[in-house]
């Protein structure tokens, strides 16, 4: 009986032994994979500020009629399209810079229990004021009391500020985050008495254009258009080598 517990505990140890070695080499295996030994990867970033250079006004002109008027209200659209294209010619802004998309019909599908009555409809159409004059449109957009007497009811949304040359930016800006992280890598290599080598990878992150001071980024990238000075963000993935 003794013999047999012998045996059996002897079993257990050998049992217990490999299941731990096996333990073990799937640690160090695991770790071998995820940790390159003599690298290290750091984020830097680079930001600077910058003056938008375009400035987009988008205004939506409106009328209403039933389904037996629908013409004269056609003809009513296109007057009060050439009212509005006059009164901001009167304020310096010309027609060539005013996009006017396609009429939009859209019919009120409002339940009413009169099956009998004319069908309602809102016709619209968008005109887009696009101008490197920011000045002079952000004086107009806020003063439009002369479009009041236009027949059409007349949505103004928020101007959009723009900056055109973003792409030739980003590639100074990638550079500039490059050497910010390289000058991160060394101050954590400093720490532990290692020096660090040449760039072995670099990957780009998203660049975010922010309003002045702010830190509202996204991971898809973040456009601000509601303000005219700007901060346009880069962030880089690298890798150095480490001595």
């Amino acid at each position: 009986m003794s013999e047999h517990t012998d045996i059996t505990r002897a079993g257990t140890m050998v049992a217990i032994g490999i299941v731990s070695a096996s333990l073990i080499f799937s640690i160090f295996f695991y770790a071998a994979r995820v940790v390159n030994p003599g690298e290290l990867s750091v984020t830097g970033s680079a930001r600077i500020r910058v003056t938008s250079d375009t400035v987009k006004w988008t205004m939506q002109l409106s009328r209403f009629s039933d389904s037996t008027g629908l013409e004269s209200v056609y003809r009513e659209l296109e007057a009060d399209r050439v009212t509005v294209l006059s009164v901001l010619a009167d304020q310096g802004i010309l027609s060539e810079n005013v996009v006017a998309t396609p009429v939009f019909t859209e019919q009120d599908y409002s339940y009413t229990y009169d099956l009998s009555a004319p069908r309602k409809y809102t016709i619209r159409q968008t005109l887009t004021v696009e101008s490197n004059d920011i000045d002079q449109i952000t004086r107009v957009a806020k003063n439009i009391q002369n479009l009041v007497s236009v027949g059409s009811v007349i949505s103004t949304y928020s101007l959009e500020y723009l900056y055109s040359k973003l792409p030739e930016l980003r590639v100074e800006l990638l550079s500039d985050a490059v050497i910010d992280a390289k000058a991160r890598a060394e101050k954590i290599a400093e720490s532990s008495g290692s020096r660090v080598g040449s760039l072995r990878a670099a990957s780009q992150g998203v660049v975010q254009v922010l309003a002045p001071n702010s830190v509202e980024v996204s991971d898809y990238g973040a456009y601000d258009t509601s303000s005219i000075e700007k901060e346009v963000m880069a962030t880089v993935r690298a890798s150095f080598g480490v001595k």
